[in-house]
């Protein structure tokens, strides 16, 4: 026994026709190649800094306007990417005795520096 196969333009094939292609022709392919640009920084992003990001795709649906049957839905799609950021750089700090950060270390006793004289004659050994 055979299934009868629906007819093609019938409601059911509409109902399931690709998500993929309605964003693919949608605002005539301009939401397919900004969220591919956007798809593409995300891997970049994650390739570069070895953490995990995020893409979420939003598809926004109002219903027609005063709620006549016929009258067209506004559908609009959003994106929103969480790419990761690099690890800021970090540098140590001292307290110093009014609790406020210093580069050096306020308990080391400071040495004084001078330059030593400079000379061309060397002892033989």
């Amino acid at each position: 026994m055979t299934t009868p196969q629906p007819e093609t333009g019938t409601d059911e094939q509409q109902a399931t026709a690709p998500v993929a292609a309605f964003l693919a022709s949608h605002l005539s392919g301009r939401t397919d190649e900004e969220l591919s640009r956007e798809f593409h920084a995300l891997l970049d992003a994650v390739r570069a800094h070895g953490k995990k990001g995020q893409m979420t795709i939003t598809i926004v649906v109002d219903p027609p306007a005063n709620g006549v049957d016929s009258a067209p839905m506004p559908i609009g799609v959003e994106s929103a990417v969480k790419a990761p950021k690099p690890t800021p750089v970090k540098s140590l700090y001292f307290l110093d005795g009014d609790g406020q950060p210093v580069r050096e270390d306020p308990r080391q006793l400071a040495m004084d520096f001078r330059t030593a004289p400079a000379t061309t004659e060397f002892k033989k050994a």
